[in-house]
Parts: C-alpha cells; structure tokens; sequence
C-alpha cells in the first residue's frame, strides 16, 4: 500500500472525509482553503461496492477534490482491530477503483464527538441517527485539516 500519511497529500484542493462503517460510508467534504470540514452525505453499503465507490468518486469529482482523509477506527489504547482491517480492506479497494492521494486519520470517539454535538444542538433521536456517520466524517476530516495546518 502506498505512504498513507497526512503530509504526502497534494497541497492545496478540497479533501473529502470518510467515515467507514459496516452499513455505510459517511463523507465529509473541505472547503479549497482545507480550513472548514462540512457532513455532506451518507452512502449506504449494500451487499457490493462498486456503487459506494461510483457514488464516492462522483462526489470526489463533482467538487475536484484533491484527495482523501479514510478515518481509521483504532481502539481507545491504540491498538488495531476488525473495524481498523475493514476501513483498510476499504481503502484498498478504493486504490484498486482508482489511485488517488488518501491518508488514514485516528477516528478514536469522532461517532461520540458527533453525537454529543448534536444532542447539544437539540437534534431528535432519530435525526441523529440519519446524521452520525457524515458528522463523524467532518469531525475525522477537521482533525486531518487542523493537522495539516499546525504542519507548516
């Protein structure tokens, strides 16, 4: 696998966020400055993957995005399990589909992080649940962002 790491992304272009989970994909998309990540959609995961990966590459497309930031859903002490071997099976994937930049970013509590955001905005149950996994993307991606921006 190609180096996955934040400082070999191109320098400048939008970046999307991806937060992989077993039932979808929540995308997250930056702004061309990479200062604001925003929740743009969920992608639902059915018994295949090509149209997660032609939905993902269309928003890829559609806002000339210049790479990836795939949330890597490490344990709370570091360590790698199932869910860290499934968003990297996806990520392989997704360099077979096609080879763009993309780097991991530590997710470790982004789906908390989100959830306790929106309870805080007063959002429903039930809106919560349709909105955690693009939430949980801005969140992972905002971190990636303000990792970049403390780099230079």
């Amino acid at each position: 696998m190609p180096e996955l790491d934040l400082l070999h992304l191109p320098k400048s272009g939008p970046l999307l966020g991806l937060d992989p989970g077993a039932k979808s994909v929540g995308v997250a998309v930056s702004d061309s400055l990479r200062m604001i990540a925003t929740p743009l959609e969920i992608i639902p995961r059915g018994r295949k993957l090509r149209p997660v990966l032609e939905r993902l590459f269309e928003i890829y497309d559609d806002r000339a995005c210049a790479g990836l930031i795939v949330g890597l859903p490490l344990n709370l002490d570091g360590s790698s399990g199932p869910r860290v071997q499934a968003a990297k099976a996806l990520v392989h994937n997704i360099l077979n589909h096609r080879d763009v930049p993309l780097a991991f970013q530590d997710e470790r509590l982004s789906s908390a992080e989100a959830e306790r955001v929106m309870i805080d905005a007063d959002l429903s149950r039930a809106r919560r649940a349709e909105a955690i996994d693009a939430s949980a993307a801005a969140i992972i991606l905002q971190t990636a962002l303000d990792r970049l921006a403390n780099a230079d």
